[in-house]
């Protein structure tokens, strides 16, 4: 099945690059992390030391130095799916009765992810400096776990609020760190956590409604050529009945880009979902990736430091040290707490 091969080499690339992305973003502990650890040592003696100190610089070069490497490539893989849908999806639909509104909305979800993507990329996320950083020292309590007071950032020389981190990329500290995303080539914090979210969504959004678009015009041909009753004489010379396989060989066969294309789609799809879905969880409990991984070797983060309260047995452990209720939760999300304000533990 060459289909099935391609498919196969496409799939194990793309789980390579996610892995990569896994190892070189900061979060060093994730499963895939882990494997390609694994693997990397496995491999290592039999690489020449010029090529391994070649493909570290790269890596460093790609993943811990700002560059527009991943934004090109975000643009190109656009390109290539909108271009591809405009070209075949498009006009297959239109003959196959699907209405032109539904057709739009693609575009129209297009434009909207642009406007996001583009708040995502040059919009502030919450630098400290230092003409604001003593303000920004009042907005968040020390947790005195994951944030203790009076340390000071070694790079900045600024004193560090509660919730900030350092980002080695850009060279800055950043309020509410969350992470440094390399496809928008900037940090997700304070300021721009809302556009990241949505920025998110909207992508999960045009992914699944122009695969919908494109596994509805398939299956509308398979249904108009009887494909689903259809016979083949097998290599033995017996007929047998077309089968999903067969059908989708065909399928491949007919409309081998786009076939490609819902393929990569669907994987999109289901990871930006997830990814989506877990920064949402996030975001319901007032914490920052950041904390999230730093926070795997504490107990418990909801104690307040400066009392003798103890967790009771229903204490909820998904609750955080800033955990304030949904509604203010998501409320900070979209609207970042100023120094004027008190926040409430």
């Amino acid at each position: 099945m060459d289909f099935l091969t391609l498919f196969g080499v496409y799939v194990a690339v793309v789980l390579a690059c996610i892995a990569l992305v896994c190892k070189y973003s900061g979060h060093q502990q994730t499963p895939l992390g882990q494997l390609l650890d694994k693997f990397t040592g496995i491999i290592s003696p039999w690489i020449p030391q010029c090529i391994q100190s070649v493909c570290y610089r790269s890596m460093h070069r790609l993943f811990h130095q700002r560059n527009n490497l991943f934004l090109f490539l975000h643009l190109l893989l656009e390109v290539v799916v909108y271009g591809e849908f405009s070209y075949e999806v498009f006009g297959f639909c239109l003959d196959m009765g699907t209405s032109l509104i539904s057709l739009c909305i693609p575009y129209v979800l297009l434009a909207v992810k642009s406007y996001l993507f583009y708040m995502c990329c040059s919009r502030d996320p919450g630098t400290l400096t230092k003409a604001n950083h003593t303000a920004q020292l009042k907005v968040y309590k020390y947790d005195e776990k994951l944030f203790h007071q009076g340390v000071r950032c070694s790079t900045c020389q600024l004193l560090k609020p509660a919730r900030s981190k350092h980002c080695r990329v850009c060279g800055r500290c950043v309020q509410r760190f969350d992470h440094h995303c390399v496809w928008v080539n900037n940090c997700i914090g304070a300021q721009n956590t809302r556009f990241f979210l949505l920025y998110l969504l909207s992508v999960c959004a045009m992914a699944g409604d122009i695969a919908v678009l494109t596994a509805d015009m398939l299956l509308k041909a398979v249904l108009r050529t009887g494909l689903l009753h259809a016979h083949y004489i097998d290599e033995q010379g017996e007929q047998q009945r077309a089968g999903p396989i067969f059908i989708i060989q065909h399928l491949f066969l007919t409309f081998p880009r786009i076939v490609f294309m819902l393929g990569f789609l669907v994987f999109v799809f289901f990871l930006l979902a997830g990814y989506f879905m877990f920064h949402m969880y996030l975001a319901l409990i007032n914490q920052t990736s950041n904390e999230w991984f730093k926070g795997k070797g504490h107990n418990c983060q909801h104690c307040h430091p400066y009392s003798t309260h103890n967790c009771r047995t229903s204490y909820n452990p998904f609750r955080g040290f800033y955990y304030r209720g949904i509604r203010k939760n998501l409320g900070e999300i979209f609207w970042p707490l100023c120094p004027a304000q008190k926040k409430e533990n």
